[in-house]
């Protein structure tokens, strides 16, 4: 697999905290990675650090180019990101929302174009919004709403997707869909990097596991070898039952250290 971001040295400190401590990994085309790590551990902020919305001392590159040296909407073209934070603050129907996945590719005030609109309908179609699309997103539901804004950032098409919780607040049958969709995006070719809580979601759907502690990676592989009883313990401070079904790795903590 190619390289399609390399990360190198990332530190990020906010007030007199090191919330990121010279992190460094790659990501390759065609992985879905998961970055998982208990509250607190810097998930996010490493996720807005590689989209650029925090101040960093870090090395990012893309294709050997540093992310600081490519335009705006180059990177709009490059990267899709999901924040954790649902907020919808304009009364856009569902469908106008999924719609601004594709300004990086229009010019202002253009219509959308016939690739803008299979995109926007494939979206909505993944995301099973379609009897949703023309309610407006101030009355949706919380899981509904999140179902919108993947759907965006589905929509945009980019080579890299970024994602923190995406699965969060999500129904079960949601949450497989998803992952089964993340999957698919990387059998495809791009790279889909997401933060996740649901490690038994993580451990069936990832390629690889990025474990994160204390701004620091722990662990770095395939599922079954990050996900043991003893990085649980020790990251997590939890006991928890590891086991194999044929849906694949499934993880239960049943009590606390």
């Amino acid at each position: 697999m190619s390289l399609a971001l390399s990360v190198g040295s990332l530190s990020v400190r906010l007030g007199a905290r090191d919330v990121l401590d010279a992190v460094s990994f790659e990501l390759h085309t065609g992985e879905f990675v998961g970055l998982i790590g208990p509250n607190g551990a810097g998930k996010s902020t490493l996720l807005k650090a590689i989209m650029g919305f925090s101040a960093r001392d870090r090395k990012i590159t893309r294709d050997g180019q540093p992310l600081d040296e490519l335009s705006p909407n180059v990177r709009a073209r490059t990267f899709s990101y999901l924040p954790q934070e649902r907020e919808v603050r304009w009364p856009l129907t569902v469908q106008s929302l999924v719609a601004l996945g594709r300004a990086p590719y229009r010019r202002s005030f253009s219509p959308l174009g016939e690739a803008d609109w299979r995109s926007i309908n494939c979206a909505i179609q993944t995301m099973d919004l379609e009897e949703l699309r023309e309610r407006s997103a101030m009355e949706l539901s919380g899981g509904e709403r999140a179902r919108t804004l993947i759907a965006r950032a589905l929509a945009q098409e980019t080579p890299l997707l970024l994602a923190d919780e995406p699965a969060a607040g999500l129904d079960p049958a949601h949450q497989i869909s998803l992952m089964a969709t993340f999957s698919q995006l990387a059998q495809d070719g791009r790279t889909v990097f997401a933060s996740l809580h649901e490690l038994t979601l993580a451990g069936q759907w990832c390629d690889r596991l990025i474990l994160l502690s204390d701004g620091r990676i722990v662990a770095d592989g395939p599922p079954g070898e990050v996900l043991t009883a003893e990085n649980l313990a020790t990251v997590y401070g939890v006991r928890a039952h590891i086991s194999y079904t044929e849906a694949g790795l499934a993880v239960i903590p049943t009590g606390l250290i």
